[in-house]
């Protein structure tokens, strides 16, 4: 069932309680979750920052919820986590990942796009991607839930918009986009972190369960990468790691939004240890220049 909306003087269950952000996507992902959960369980949503320009807002008050015990378990996108986790919570499960590529929505093909035609985003790594592949293009900002960017799009505001494929999958929108192969993702898209308190068996077991074990391997390696760098959620950097044969690949990008200075990088390496691989392809970047890309906006 759902919650009100907000997390004050709830009372205590005896299922698990979802901590999830009020939008369709984050409903749709924490309803997902919620009917593969044993026993009783209830949707708390739980009204975050108005302001998307720092995504870790995203998640800010859903933890601020963990910490308090006014829900048991939360459900986020793993790209809008950051790599360091506030003391006392944990990831406790990576269920199998949507796929994890952006989508161009407006358009065949980035190629299709005539010279100035406006794309809008609201990612810097979008961005960077996009002035490096297409210098000719106008990339404007656009903000929002996916379904007010659709509409700006069907409004006429903008000829292409860039969004995460994976979110118009599970919104049953996925015909409404292509692939985007060429710009590389960011680190967790496609993936749902489910976090709850440390030393809490029962829910972790739960969610253990859920837990696919590629997924949780590509995003550790990804999430690696990140807290290596001393990224943010809101630096322009990509990261996509996928089993090659036996070895897993971890492909990463970090690039001016203005796109006139860009590093990207591919290392393979032992899926049995997928950290390690991140850490090196950082420290592979690092050597590369990449501090003098990691404050830019």
């Amino acid at each position: 069932m759902i919650g009100g909306s907000s997390r004050l003087g709830r009372l205590r269950t005896d299922g698990i309680r979802i901590g999830t952000r009020g939008s369709a996507l984050a409903l749709a992902q924490a309803g997902w979750v919620a009917e593969r959960l044993p026993g009783e369980v209830e949707l708390v949503p739980i009204q975050t920052s108005s302001s998307t320009a720092d995504k870790s807002r995203f998640v800010k008050e859903i933890e601020e919820a963990l910490l308090a015990g006014d829900v048991d378990l939360a459900v986020h996108s793993a790209k809008d986590v950051p790599g360091d986790l506030p003391e006392g919570l944990t990831i406790v499960g990576v269920p199998e990942r949507e796929d994890p590529l952006d989508a161009l929505c407006g358009a065949a093909s980035l190629d299709e796009l005539p010279s100035g035609a406006a794309v809008g985003t609201a990612s810097l790594r979008r961005r960077a991607q996009l002035a490096a592949l297409r210098p000719d293009l106008e990339v404007r900002e656009l903000r929002g839930n996916v379904d007010t960017r659709l509409r700006r799009l069907e409004e006429g505001g903008f000829d292409a918009i860039v969004l995460a494929r994976a979110g118009l999958v599970r919104l049953g929108r996925g015909d409404e986009g292509v692939p985007l192969e060429e710009l590389v993702p960011a680190p967790g898209q496609g993936c749902l972190a489910l976090e709850a308190r440390a030393g809490g068996e029962e829910v972790a077991r739960a969610a253990a369960a859920l837990t696919d074990p590629a997924a949780l391997t590509a995003l550790t390696a990804e999430r690696a990468l990140v807290t290596a760098l001393g990224a943010t959620c809101d630096t322009p950097i990509g990261a996509f790691a996928q089993p090659a044969g036996d070895r897993l690949r971890l492909t990463a990008f970090l690039g001016h939004p203005d796109g006139s200075h860009w590093i990207r990088d591919e290392l393979e390496g032992d899926p049995a240890d997928p950290a390690a691989l991140g850490e090196a392809v950082a420290t592979r970047l690092a050597s590369a220049g990449a501090d003098a890309l990691l404050d830019v906006r």
